[in-house]
């Protein structure tokens, strides 16, 4: 997921080069939300690597 969110990273920043305003704010948003979420899972399954550990 955190693959996903870095490559809607990249194509935000050519877009926003070239001028395509509508796709790189589109993009951005698109890698904002996945990052997110990669890291509420992260943060999940680290407390639950602890959770099983004890």
């Amino acid at each position: 997921m955190l693959r996903w969110a870095i490559i809607f990273f990249v194509i935000a920043i050519v877009a926003a080069v070239l001028g395509f305003g509508g796709i790189a704010g589109a993009a951005s948003g698109i890698a904002q939300l996945l990052f997110f979420v990669f890291i509420v899972l992260f943060v999940i399954g680290l407390i639950m690597h602890l959770v099983r550990k004890a």
